[in-house]
């Protein structure tokens, strides 16, 4: 699961994907959101669903794609179960200037 995590594109679909909930999305809109071809996409899709992060689904002529949450859970159950030796409340291990764990500043208009 990991391995699918790590390439930048693959994690860019799944986040997408998981706005949609166990409904899903076409694979078309998220072709269309990311910005790549249906072929590309398609090999980045595969990759997630052999990871078991998402399932897919056909409905008439579209394929619906959605975030199988359970594993996803699982997944950060297990990463917080065996970073800090299991104490999930401890971050010390964490840096805390990592990208991921700051906060988005807010954007403030500039005065003219």
């Amino acid at each position: 699961m990991l391995a699918a995590l790590a390439q930048e594109r693959r994690l860019e679909v799944l986040r997408y994907v998981m706005r949609f909930g166990v409904a899903g999305v076409p694979a078309g809109r998220i072709a269309e959101s990311c910005g790549t071809h249906v072929a590309t996409l398609s090999f980045h899709l595969n990759g997630l669903r052999r990871a078991g992060l998402i399932s897919s689904r056909r409905d008439g002529r579209s394929i619906y794609y959605a975030a199988n949450y359970g594993t996803i859970n699982e997944l950060i159950g297990y990463l917080m179960d065996n970073c800090c030796e299991g104490d999930a409340g401890d971050m010390s291990c964490v840096a805390r200037d990592a990208p991921a764990l700051r906060k988005p500043r807010r954007k403030t208009a500039i005065a003219a």
